[in-house]
């Protein structure tokens, strides 16, 4: 099963320390060529402008632990990457557990969990902790050692381009910059790749596909200054992929627009995956959607996830693990949605049928000889495609008006369409005052009936 070769993906990107920059990024982005060998490794340094923002200086970490009064060594950075707060600076003290504690962070409400703490600008220092383990600390003298450092380096992020027969593009981000966390984190890095991994291995993809693994936020604020035009020009759908691993629920973030060709896709393929999927608003935004879709940029890209991030208890803490909350079957749950909504932009057509009134499928051997306990919804399925078969309605609109996902009625627009009886129209056509069909593929074949090809008789 396909959920089981992206967790153990997954489980080996697990003890990489991903920040926003450092080897941690690297190395994983080391481990995804394994599965997508075309990806191209970029660096952009530290003080350069993207934007309104600054790219900032590089973080690494070689130890960080605290050793108590009684000479155990607790909150240990190489058994546990969560235990230091993200971008600690370095520290080497002694200091009483009255002024450590101004130090640690805890969750009360979640005893056994190790919060996921991050000071990306602001310089600081500190540790997490379980809170059980925080009220088991006795008092007396403690020795904290950070041995990390900030310099002018890099941050690094990974591309990847699988051209198609088209130069438009669809762009899928997800973002590499948390440390051991499952489903906010190495879902969507994971199930990325396998997408990724599957686009390439297909034959004559329509559309070209654009995927970005990058440090979410400041990432994407620099792929975007590097690459706007481009971006703008190309890109007609997308998606940003994050919490995709979990098997409680599914979900959907519209784009900023809510209306585009991802939104449409994205609302067809949940609703008839699961009927009961959680649909957000643009208020609830929170990842990397937020720079795509901002005021001139504009982007058309969506969020189709199982539970999204902020939404489940062991959110940004040590209990997002790949035992617990990211499964298989979650991520194979995660994966098959946004295949099938690839598979939905590659068949984004407008049908128009090419016969006046019924057409006499019979004699073209597409209609069911031996009746069926099936045969007759087939039957009224393609019947129903081909009334809707104007030229105005896109693929989906006829899903939806039938009934049916829209990946059912695939093979039938492809049967009808060997037939020539459908012809499928990259864009919606448009019947002027005149009674004449605007659309270059098809204006030359309907506004003349005498032009009618030997189809219609």
């Amino acid at each position: 099963m396909i959920g089981n070769f992206i967790h153990a993906f997954a489980k080996s990107l697990w003890h990489f320390n991903r920040s926003i920059t450092g080897d941690g990024v690297r190395d994983t982005l080391k481990e995804l060529t394994n599965i997508i060998p075309d990806l191209r490794i970029h660096e952009v340094a530290s003080g350069e402008r993207v934007f309104d923002w600054t790219i900032p200086e590089e973080w690494r970490v070689r130890e960080a632990y605290i050793i108590t009064p009684s000479g155990k060594k607790i909150c240990d950075f190489r058994e546990n990457n969560l235990h230091l707060v993200g971008y600690s600076i370095p520290v080497d003290k002694r200091m009483d557990l009255s002024e450590l504690n101004t130090f640690l962070y805890s969750l009360p409400d979640q005893p056994n969990a190790i919060p996921y703490i991050t000071s990306y600008y602001k310089k600081r220092w500190g540790f997490c902790i379980s809170q059980n383990e925080r009220m088991q600390l006795e008092e007396g003298e403690y020795h904290v050692v950070i041995d990390s450092e900030l310099f002018n380096g890099w941050l690094t992020y990974g591309e990847l381009l699988i051209r198609g027969q088209s130069d438009k593009e669809v762009f899928i981000s997800t973002y590499i910059c948390h440390p051991s966390m499952a489903n906010n984190e190495l879902s969507g890095i994971s199930v990325a790749a396998y997408l990724a991994k599957w686009l390439g291995e297909r034959q004559n993809n329509k559309y070209t596909y654009r995927f970005v693994f990058i440090p979410e936020t400041i990432g994407s604020i620099t792929y975007l200054s590097k690459n706007i035009i481009t971006l703008k020009s190309n890109v007609f759908a997308g998606f940003n992929i994050s919490c995709v691993g979990d098997n409680r629920c599914y979900s959907y973030l519209p784009s900023r627009n809510g209306k585009t060709i991802s939104d449409i896709i994205s609302l067809h393929v949940l609703k008839h995956i699961d009927e009961n999927f959680k649909r957000y608003t643009w208020a609830d935004r929170g990842s990397d959607e937020r720079q795509y879709c901002a005021p001139g940029i504009d982007l058309p890209i969506a969020s189709i996830m199982r539970t999204k991030y902020g939404e489940y208890a062991e959110y940004h803490t040590s209990l997002d693990d790949l035992e617990h909350v990211v499964t298989p079957e979650g991520l194979a749950g995660g994966y098959n949605a946004l295949m099938k909504a690839i598979e939905a932009i590659e068949n984004f057509t407008y049908p128009k049928v090419n016969v006046f009134c019924e057409p006499q499928l019979g004699k073209r051997g597409l209609y069911p000889t031996l009746s069926t306990k099936s045969s007759g919804h087939e039957v009224k399925v393609m019947m129903d495609l081909l009334t809707w078969s104007d030229g105005t309605r896109s693929l989906i609109d006829i899903a939806d008006l039938c009934g049916v996902p829209v990946w059912e009625i695939y093979p039938i627009v492809t049967n009808l369409a060997e037939h020539n009886l459908l012809t499928l129209l990259d864009s919606p056509i448009y019947i002027g005052i005149d009674g004449l069909i605007n659309n270059p593929q098809y204006s030359s074949k309907t506004n003349n009936i005498d032009e009618f090809s030997d189809v219609y008789i």
